[in-house]
This record gives structure tokens, sequence and C-alpha cells, in this order.
């Protein structure tokens, strides 16, 4: 069931007002062609009726609901570039690849959409690390809760989105610490692959995250 059928009002006009400002329906991180080609004439549009006069954001620049740029939903090299003005009434701005894989914001800024995931991952891998072996039936409707609220409240809300999408078909396995284990390594491998990375072995995650690795370099 698609998220916005969901019985929260105040979602669906959440999302309304998304769809009613960006121009596109809530959406991912890695926009489909066809969802970026719409937006391109709505900004084709917009510039026309205004004399070309009005700026355009640097790519990948994400807006939130109020119509303003996420600081949580962009990376710190496109709000750098946004913030430095790198853009023009002609054409969009694109900072070189090799700025873009140096560019991290200084450890006492906000996070950018990279480090807030970064940091993300690493305490819900722990927590699932730490999880009960055989939890009860309390611990197990509490950790269902816990994935549900964090799913709305993620401060990235089309990372937020993207997570409930995925959920909806891939419901949280949390009758035991090594099926959470591994249903939490399976969401990260989700968006490792909407974002082109490799994908971790899912078979590995108590090395990673709980005991260490058998060689012994974390001991």
């Amino acid at each position: 069931m698609p998220v916005t059928q969901i019985e929260f009002p105040i979602l669906q006009s959440f999302f309304c007002v998304v769809e009613g400002v960006t121009g596109m329906p809530p959406q991912p991180l890695d926009a489909s062609p066809e969802q970026v080609e719409r937006q391109q004439q709505r900004e084709r549009q917009d510039e026309q009726s205004v004399g070309g006069s009005k700026p355009k954001m640097p790519k990948g620049v994400v807006l939130g609901p109020d119509g303003k740029p996420c600081r949580s939903c962009t990376s710190f090299a496109s709000w750098a570039a946004m913030s430095k003005g790198e853009t023009s009434n002609t054409t969009m701005s694109k900072p070189p690849a090799t700025a873009i894989a140096a560019a991290e914001p200084p450890s006492d800024c906000p996070p950018d959409v990279d480090r807030l995931g970064n940091h993300t991952w690493t305490f819900l891998h722990t927590l699932t690390a730490n999880y009960p072996t055989n939890p009860t039936p309390t611990q197990q409707s509490d950790t269902r809760s816990f994935i549900s609220l964090f799913g709305k409240m993620y401060p990235c809300w089309s990372c937020a989105d993207d997570f409930r999408s995925w959920k909806a078909e891939n419901a949280p396995r949390v009758s035991s610490r090594e099926e959470f284990g591994r249903w939490m390594c399976e969401a990260h491998n989700a968006v490792n692959v909407k974002l082109g990375k490799d994908e971790f072995d899912c078979g590995k995650w108590e090395e990673r995250w709980r005991t260490g690795w058998k060689d012994g370099r974390c001991d």
C-alpha cells in the first residue's frame, strides 16, 4: 500500500504540500528519468514566466515540505555550491567529481545527508547487535513501534519516505537477534543498491556489528 494511503491524514496532507511545492511526488534520492524531466520542464516554465530571472538550485539540493532547501536531505557539496552562489540563470552548476568526493562538512557543523545516514546506520546496526536473543512479546512489539516511528520522524524526509516504502514490503523481523540483524542488513543493502554501492554480505552482520572480525583486529 502506498504510504500516502495509510490511515494518517496528516501524512497525506504533508505529501500533498511536498508535491505542490516541488512539482514532484515524494520520491527516493534517485529520481527516475521521467521525474527528472518533469521537474526540468517545470523549472523551464517557471523561468519563462518570470523572464528567466529565477535562480536555479545546484544539482543535488533537495527541497523540504516548506519549499526551502532541506539541509538534512542534501549533500555538503551541493549545499556549499548553493551557499556560495555557484548557480547560473541559464545553466545548472555541478561541482567537480573530485570535489564532491572530498567534500565533508566540518565536525561541528549540522550533518549533511551522508553524515546523518552513516551515523544512523551505525546506531541501527548496534541496536540489532544488542537486541535479545529471545525477545519477549513486549520487546518485539516495542521494536516494531520504534521502527515505525523512526520511519516517520527521520530528518531527511525523502529518505524516510523511501524507508517506509521498503518496509511496507519487508515487514521488520524481530523474533530473534539473528532475524533482526539480518533484516536491518537487508534494509541497508536496499539503500546501497539505490546509491550504486556494493552490497554487504548479511551472513557477516554479527561479526561486523557485534562480535568483531574473526581475525582479531577488533580485539
